[in-house]
């Protein structure tokens, strides 16, 4: 196609420290060689003597500076005086202050929104704090057009608030941390990166999706990360590198390839879930009354199908859903994702049951709820055999959110009042065994076929025939306090029900829980499907 991608570096709050900032540019390139912009987000200037001296040299020429660097403005009372005004200029040779607030687009079509400093408490604003008039200006003349899809780059000196959600959790205080205008102008930019700092802090969130499954066209991602300062002790992050083509001359077909740890967008989320979320005024009253979906996140730190727990798992560098553009560290080697404590499991290749993925047979698809949808099961045991899935890639009911459970027992009753309808009561089983996302299967039985105790003695002879023992457990305990995610019980299969007179734990062979699934329902053989690990009669 013969687009060529554009060399970018980003940092993290430089805080005076030019000559750290440019030594370290300067070996880097020499390793890799050239790149096309620096872009310095969060607090560029010092307030120490030595900052001033080094800002001295490179201001009159005596040091030069190896690249192209564009910087935002202060995000303190105390460097407001390093800037001129609210318009952008040069302030020294390769040194240019972008402005307040606006977009600058390069020869390239690179397209990069930006906004200066602290969003403001008070009015007026003070000179290094940002207004929803800065922000609804800044929006405004973008989102007019119908041709707009996003922004290629979004740099900010604050946080979006509540960034994390759905995804993997910063290194920061997250109840002050960030700004609720900065996560909606974000959300309505969808930049497909979004630069910021002033924590002091390295933290790159897991990709999100700009569009709701199955209800909008596909759009591409957007991924924030944070950078810390330059020069920190703790040696945390603050210069990150990659090539990104232009929106503008990209294949669209490529733009909107979606990573296999996408999630769902963190600042659209639910209203019971915004809680925490400050309303600003540059949220319109629509929005704050809009019900958005929610996605949940992978967690990396388990293998799937067996073997050794708890260790993480290398990705192969040409491998990880990143369409076109390709993203190294400071050295120019690739890099993936950085290292979390705690992730929740990604699929170790195309996952059938994520809502998002392209293998999902959608024609199957019955119902979309906000966190869980309704299939028909391909090959299903009886004619009306479901499935019910979350919309994200969960593996487990051990893993799921409140709001996942209460959605998927609203679909199980929904369910039951249809089978009973048609004189039928229906078996649940969880496919949790090598699988690496829930399905919950609903397979209904004749009435005449799945007395109470026909469906015990089922349970209690298989488990009998492969020599096992069945405990009982009461019937309102919940199954995260037999089964967590992280304790030896995952691999069990579990009981519960109305037809079972309780909840029944035991450990799981390979063949036990094909012969209870028929059996179950008074037969001795049958189709062949998958082994489940829990099982719940109903």
């Amino acid at each position: 196609m013969g687009e060529q991608p554009v060399r970018v570096l980003a940092c993290g709050d430089v805080e005076g420290r030019l000559n750290a900032l440019f030594n370290r540019v300067q070996t880097i390139q020499k390793k890799t060689g050239q790149f096309d912009l620096l872009l310095c987000v969060g607090e560029f200037f010092g307030t120490t003597p030595e900052a001033e001296a080094e800002w001295q040299q490179y201001k009159t020429g005596a040091k030069k500076v190896p690249i192209h660097t564009y910087i935002l403005g202060a995000a303190s009372q105390e460097t407001v005086k390093n800037f001129p005004g609210a318009d952008g200029c040069e302030l020294a040779e390769n040194i240019t202050y972008l402005g307040r607030r606006g977009v600058f687009t390069g020869v390239s079509g690179l397209q990069i929104a930006y906004v200066s400093g602290r969003e403001a408490l008070q009015e007026p604003a003070p000179a290094h704090c940002f207004t929803a008039k800065d922000l609804s200006a800044l929006v405004a003349p973008l989102t007019s057009s119908s041709k707009f899809r996003g922004v290629d780059i979004l740099l900010t000196s604050q946080w979006p608030r509540g960034v994390w959600h759905y995804a993997n959790n910063p290194e920061v205080n997250t109840k002050f941390c960030g700004s609720s205008s900065v996560a909606n102008l974000a959300d309505k930019l969808k930049p497909r990166y979004h630069f910021a700092a002033l924590e002091g802090a390295h933290y790159e969130r897991l990709p999100y999706r700009n569009h709701v499954v199955l209800q909008e066209n596909a759009q591409h991602v957007s991924r924030f990360i944070a950078l810390a300062t330059v020069n920190n002790p703790a040696k945390k992050k603050y210069l990150y590198a990659f090539n990104i083509i232009p929106m503008k001359t990209m294949d669209p077909s490529e733009l909107v390839k979606q990573p296999q740890d996408v999630t769902e967008n963190p600042y659209r989320r639910s209203t019971k879930d915004k809680t925490d979320t400050l309303k600003t005024g540059f949220s319109t009253a629509e929005e704050e009354g809009e019900e958005q979906p929610s996605q949940f996140f992978f967690d990396l730190s388990k293998k799937q199908g067996g073997g050794h727990r708890g260790r993480g798992r290398k990705r192969h560098p040409d491998g990880d859903g990143r369409g076109r553009d390709q993203q190294h560290d400071g050295d120019g080697h690739h890099q993936g994702q950085p290292k979390q404590p705690r992730r929740h499991p990604q699929p170790t290749g195309p996952c059938w049951f994520c809502l998002a993925s392209p293998q999902v047979e959608k024609h199957l698809v019955i119902s979309i709820g906000t966190h869980c949808y309704l299939a028909l099961a391909k090959g299903g045991l009886t004619p009306h055999h479901m499935l019910i899935l979350p919309i994200g890639h969960y593996q487990s009911v051990v893993d799921l959110s409140s709001e996942v459970v209460e959605e998927m027992e609203k679909y199980k009753s929904a369910l039951k009042s249809f089978y009973r309808s048609k004189g039928e009561r229906c078996v649940l089983f969880e496919r949790n065994y090598r699988s690496q996302h829930l399905q919950l299967q609903v397979v209904p039985v004749p009435l005449d076929r799945c007395a109470t105790e026909d469906i015990k003695e089922a349970f209690m002879v298989q488990a009998q025939e492969q020599q096992m023992e069945l405990m009982e457990i009461p019937e309102h305990t919940e199954l995260k306090q037999c089964a967590c995610p992280d304790c030896p019980s995952r691999d069990t299969v579990l009981l519960r029900g109305v037809g079972l007179g309780g909840e029944t734990l035991l450990p799981h062979p390979e063949t036990f829980s094909s012969a209870v699934r028929t059996g179950g329902s008074g037969e001795r053989g049958g189709a062949e499907h998958p082994d489940p690990s829990r099982l719940e009669g109903v």
